[in-house]
């Protein structure tokens, strides 16, 4: 393998594949920043412009866009609180609150750091581990993928603050909007009141947009014009303490999102919630999650990353794409005639180990890039917000309407700023929602799979997969942990000193 390894970086480090890589992870970044691109969009678009280019100098340019636009859409939700991609929504949790201290600088800092670090972890693993990985991919059929989807609602209990009453309710409200749409076993319209444009379902990059742009735009209005935040510039620096609290943070995020990233589908946005989720649980700061914490920034963020990078693993091997952007990338590989599966490694040794290679390099640029702009980002917020909030509104709704050039699409943004702006009045978390519109989707085309495996026995899926009984378990403890501790400790015979303060 390491020869293969010289020789893919022999490869990307040419000079003409480097300067496209360059130029990937620049306009990446800058997709990213738009609302309402994406990276899936952002490849889309630009693979026109490569059809002259060596296909491997192709692929290196279109992953550099990938890897951009995941801190591109960082850097809006954690300054404008406008999350550029649904993976990115997580990180307006704490990241936002971070900003609004006057620690905008730490924030998009450690996003770039943990970024990179999982980045450099998950591509190690990728090159050592993917075709075992392959392997085990193929075991997730749609029973164990009922399973996680299933385990990834029960994250809803993370997000739902003190009442998981509320939460629940709000996260089956996301399941719902997220049942607008064609129906996946029938193929018959529902919900859709007779437009043609919602037979693909409720656009969530748009709703996320309206929940949290012209939602939080909507309720500082209310407060009132808060001063631009001033900051000296040594504040807008990581400390030791950002960094201590922030390693096991990236460790936790980059082992949950390359675990989910290797499975077909999964995508990065759950990792990112899940990482989010693990946070909650784990980390030694939980309780401090959600009012600004470092860690509540970096976990999602290298969870991220390291999904983008592991969803590779189906799509290079088994010729399945594990996300949106892998799936167009996957079209990109045809086009240029290449066909990915279980022979490509062997068939095709320096385009694929090249590409690899320059995942590497192009992760490196971006910190490079990006690391030392953080402050100067962190400055946006320095702004007069009688200039800043017109220029969020005009993005918002030119993403939103760029998206799928209808004006659908900014109603939508509209319609959702007002249920967010009335969601953060009415003190009500806006993550379940969210998480729920997300996994919907996912969700129901896992279970009308696994339906037709068993002629309509879901059960006896379940019940024969191992895996699947293994996830509902972890599913179920996470769901009921915090009940059950709650008993318990409620049960525990109270200690010495507690009986005698009882005690007259």
């Amino acid at each position: 393998m390491i020869e293969h390894i010289i020789t893919g970086f022999g490869a990307a480090l040419s000079a003409e594949n480097l300067l496209w890589c360059f130029v990937g992870v620049l306009l990446g970044t800058i997709v990213g920043i738009l609302p309402g691109l994406g990276s899936a969009t952002g490849v889309a678009i630009l693979i026109p412009v490569t059809l002259t280019f060596d296909p491997l100098t192709a692929l290196i340019m279109l992953a550099g866009i990938y890897h951009g636009s995941q801190f591109g859409a960082t850097i809006t939700a954690i300054l404008i609180a406008t999350p550029g991609e649904a993976s990115s929504v997580v990180s307006t949790l704490d990241g936002y609150r971070m900003a609004r201290l006057g620690r905008a600088g730490p924030a998009l800092a450690i996003s770039a750091l943990g970024a990179f670090v999982s980045a450099m972890v998950s591509l190690v693993a990728l090159a050592a581990v993917a075709p075992v990985f392959a392997r085990l991919a193929l075991d997730f059929g749609p029973p164990e993928m009922l399973a996680v989807m299933i385990l990834g609602l029960c994250t809803i209990v993370v997000f739902s603050g003190r009442n998981l009453l509320l939460g629940t309710g709000l996260g089956l409200v996301g399941v719902l909007i997220a049942c607008v749409g064609v129906d996946v076993g029938s193929g018959t319209p529902r919900y859709t009141f007779g437009q043609v444009q919602l037979f693909g379902g409720v656009p969530y990059v748009e709703v996320m947009i309206g929940l949290f742009a012209i939602g939080e735009l909507l309720n500082q209005l209310h407060i009132g014009m808060a001063e631009p935040i001033r900051t000296r510039f040594r504040d807008l620096l990581l400390t030791r303490e950002d960094l201590r609290r922030a390693t096991p943070a990236t460790a936790r995020g980059t082992v949950v999102g390359f675990l989910l990233g290797c499975l077909p589908g999964a995508g990065t946005t759950l990792a990112s919630f899940m990482a989010y989720g693990a946070e909650k649980r784990f980390s030694r700061n939980r309780k401090k999650l959600g009012t600004g914490a470092i860690e509540g920034v970096v976990a999602p963020d290298a969870a991220t990353n390291a999904a983008s990078n592991a969803n590779f693993v189906p799509t290079l091997v088994l010729g399945v794409p594990g996300g949106a952007t892998t799936a167009v990338l996957l079209g990109a590989f045809l086009i240029y005639g290449i066909q990915p599966g279980p022979l490509l490694f062997e068939n095709q040794p320096v385009l694929i180990w090249g590409l690899l290679a320059s995942f590497f390099i192009g992760n490196l640029i971006l910190l490079l890039l990006n690391l030392p702009l953080a402050p100067v980002f962190a400055q946006l917020l320095r702004v007069p917000y009688s200039i800043l909030y017109p220029l969020i509104i005009v993005t918002s709704l030119v993403g939103a309407y760029s998206v799928k050039n209808n004006m659908l699409s900014v109603w939508i943004v509209l319609v959702f700023g007002l249920v967010g702006y009335a969601m953060k009045r009415l003190g009500m978390p806006v993550a379940p929602l969210v998480l729920g519109l997300v996994i919907g989707p996912l969700f129901e085309k896992a279970l009308v799979q696994t339906s037709a495996l068993g002629e309509g026995d879901v059960l006896s899926q379940i019940a024969g997969s191992g895996t699947a009984l293994l996830v509902l378990a972890v599913a179920a403890a996470l769901a009921l942990g915090p009940a059950l501790m709650r008993a318990l400790r409620g049960r525990a015979p109270a200690s010495a000193e507690q009986q005698e303060e009882k005690q007259p």
